[in-house]
């Protein structure tokens, strides 16, 4: 799965994340900080919004329900931003959809502020969001592929993982301090803040105007990237193997509950930085995944490990065990991140690198969305940690079963894939014109 060039490095500096998109590319740079600190904000209000729906209900399935609503938002608009984003600049799709998730963040606040917070803003302002950061995250992953080097995808993607885990990691964590000895509305005021600082990053950026190739925003346009998706079996492969591990093992709707179940209260904020944690430690020590060719083998192995981690955490009754599978489960979570998205965007046309974000996007967001009401449904009918555990074991056995019906993804290699080599040229031909 590597390559045993006599040029690669040796000992710690092996580990250490490639820092050569950071070298090369300032957009990369303002991209990317101004992704650490909405995500940073973006995870003070994913935690409590789902601790002030159980505070306002008591329910684990109102809880779940959060994913619910967001669904289809995610699939509508997802699509369609993926559009809008071949269409459109990208840097402009992204300025003003961040903006508009800074004023959801300040409409949270609001009713945070009220004597008495109603629950429906809740769900209605979680259907909007999902809405304005599903137009906009197609934009944003079809960006990297032109501010950085075809031969330097996979040290993005680990690079960019690294950006999204120290605040899946720092966020969680202040927000569980936030919320208990501050309140709520001093976690979305934090949030909106974020939102204000990061667009004055993105508005720094190069423009990114749509390619001469690319198709209208329309119905056709949409489901031309759908074709070419399915043409691409391997690409397939990535997308269910991903929406299997999130819908069957996500734990995240059922963390407030398990912290009660476990008699560890103080724990709930830890619980949610578990994942992150576990993602930030595979980050920053990355720098190997730049010399792995096989990503699809990886993809499969990485994910059954996030399932079996999931169900050992589910089994445990001791609250460091818990949090330990959990972090272990976060690991290979992020292993099986990085190279599906170094396969993505060593692969895909820049023609259509927007349509297939937005499929991308489903493919990561409606799992997840689905797994919040598998495990708050399950939680109600079968009880917190047998959802927890039945989740990760269904995961493991099913990506067993995808990994058997999908040979192409199996033996993907990034040296020899057709679509990776004809992108390569076709960049590197490129590359003396646009100098």
């Amino acid at each position: 799965m590597t390559d045993d060039a006599d040029t690669s490095p040796t000992g710690l500096r092996a580990l250490l994340p490639d820092l050569a998109p950071w070298r090369a590319s300032a957009d990369f740079r303002k991209l990317w900080m101004s992704g650490l600190i909405s995500n940073f904000g973006s995870f003070l209000t994913f935690v409590a919004v789902p601790v002030q729906m159980k505070e306002l209900t008591g329910s684990a399935a109102a809880v779940g329900a959060i994913g619910a609503v967001e669904l289809v938002p995610l699939i509508v608009f997802g699509l369609y931003g993926g559009a809008l984003a071949d269409a459109l600049d990208k840097r402009k799709l992204i300025v003003w959809t961040e903006a508009g998730q800074g004023l959801l963040s300040a409409l949270l606040l609001l009713n945070a502020l009220l004597p008495h917070p109603a629950v429906w803003p809740l769900y209605v302002l979680a259907a909007l969001a999902s809405a304005v950061g599903s137009l906009q995250r197609p934009a944003l992953d079809s960006l990297w592929p032109r501010i950085v080097a075809h031969e330097q995808q996979p040290a993005a993607a680990a690079l960019n993982s690294l950006r999204w885990t120290v605040g899946g990691v720092a966020g969680p964590a202040v927000a569980g301090v936030v919320v208990a000895y501050a309140g709520l509305g001093w976690a979305y005021a934090a949030d909106l803040l974020t939102f204000v600082v990061s667009v004055a990053f993105v508005v720094r950026i190069a423009p990114s105007p749509a390619a001469h190739e690319a198709a209208k925003p329309s119905l056709g346009a949409i489901v031309e990237g759908a074709r070419y998706a399915w043409s691409r079996k391997e690409l397939l492969g990535t997308y269910v193997v991903d929406i299997a591990a999130m819908l069957l093992a996500m734990p995240l709707a059922v963390l407030p509950f398990l912290a009660d179940e476990l008699h560890a209260e103080w724990s709930l904020g830890l619980m949610y930085a578990t994942v992150p944690a576990g993602a930030l430690l595979v980050s920053v020590t990355s720098g190997w995944t730049s010399r792995v060719h096989r990503h699809g083998l990886m993809v499969v192995v990485s994910a059954a490990g996030w399932g079996l981690a999931v169900a050992a955490a589910g089994v445990c009754g001791n609250v460091w065990l818990v949090l330990l599978f959990l972090t272990v489960g976060g690991g290979f979570d992020m292993v099986s991140g990085i190279f599906r998205t170094a396969m993505w965007n060593q692969t895909i046309p820049d023609e259509l690198r927007g349509r297939l974000a937005g499929i991308e996007l489903l493919s990561y967001s409606v799992g997840p969305q689905l797994g919040q009401v598998r495990a708050g449904g399950f939680a109600a009918w079968l009880g917190v940690r047998a959802s927890v555990w039945s989740g990760g074991l269904a995961c493991a056995g099913a990506v067993g079963l995808l990994a058997l019906c999908l040979p192409r993804l199996m033996t993907y290699d990034a040296r020899t894939n057709e679509h990776a080599v004809r992108l390569r040229e076709r960049r590197t031909a490129a590359a003396p014109a646009q100098a």
